[in-house]
């Protein structure tokens, strides 16, 4: 049971590792790579919300879903983080 309990930092570290290995510029854009690996599902989650909303409750759905978005997107920066260090790594390893 402990072992689970390292799934949510280990596997933003790891994503962030293979997107620093495959861009292969460094530290800089490995770890760029690996934070865009972390936050881009919280983007699109966001988008999603706000088209949702706006379609079925108008200006209301649409505030509601900017909201949820927003809150998503913070919620995800943690793994974004980690993702971002082991986007650094990898570029460094890929370099």
């Amino acid at each position: 049971m402990i072992i689970l309990g390292w799934f949510p930092i280990i596997g933003p570290l790891i994503a962030g590792l293979v997107a620093g290995l495959i861009v292969r510029g460094g530290a800089g854009r490995g770890a760029l790579a690996g934070f865009l690996s972390g936050i881009i599902g919280g983007i699109i989650i966001g988008i999603i919300l706000t088209v949702v909303g706006t379609a079925t409750l108008g200006f209301l759905g649409a505030f509601l879903g900017i909201l949820a978005g927003l809150m998503i997107i913070v919620l995800s920066l943690g793994g974004a983080i980690l993702a971002l260090i082991g986007g650094a790594i990898g570029g460094l390893i890929g370099r």
